[in-house]
């Protein structure tokens, strides 16, 4: 049985999390390798394991689907995916929290589950055509670094 298979229809939302990552004014993207929506732009991330704290869930997934280590990451906010079937079924339920953070390194490969991964200017989004979510936690991690000191 497949990722996606034991992730679709389940009784319970999966905790996600997720990071905007930076470098200057460059977001770090990644291509979905799998579903849900695979071939689409999004934030690196994946689902949180079992006795993983979100800090070290987050710091893993970007280094596993990016090759890039992340600084200490701050909490941006949440949001749900939910994408029903066709029947009305509730097909996948996520519930995303996504940190912001800084690269150490620049240097990407895709890994893991992405299909490739990027460098994005963060003021020219719109070819990747990113969920309307994925803007908003852009823009609110961008809002939130210029309010964090660098001191």
């Amino acid at each position: 049985m497949s990722d996606a298979d034991v992730r679709t229809f389940q009784p319970r939302p999966i905790v996600g999390v997720g990071a905007v990552v930076w470098h200057g004014d460059q977001v770090l993207l990644i291509q979905r390798g799998k579903e849900p929506d695979i071939g689409s732009w999004s934030l690196p991330g994946g689902a949180q394991e079992i006795g993983e704290t979100l800090e070290n869930a987050v710091r893993r997934e970007v280094l596993e689907e990016t090759g890039i280590e992340i600084s200490q990451p701050i909490l941006v906010d949440t949001v749900d995916l939910i994408s029903p079937a066709k029947d009305g079924t509730i097909q996948y339920h996520y519930t995303l929290i996504d940190f912001t953070a800084e690269a150490v390194g620049i240097e990407v490969h895709a890994g893991d589950d992405a299909a490739d991964a990027k460098w994005a200017d963060s003021n020219q989004l719109a070819p990747f055509k990113l969920w309307s979510k994925t803007v908003e936690m852009i823009e609110k991690a961008k809002r939130l670094r210029g309010n964090v000191s660098t001191a």
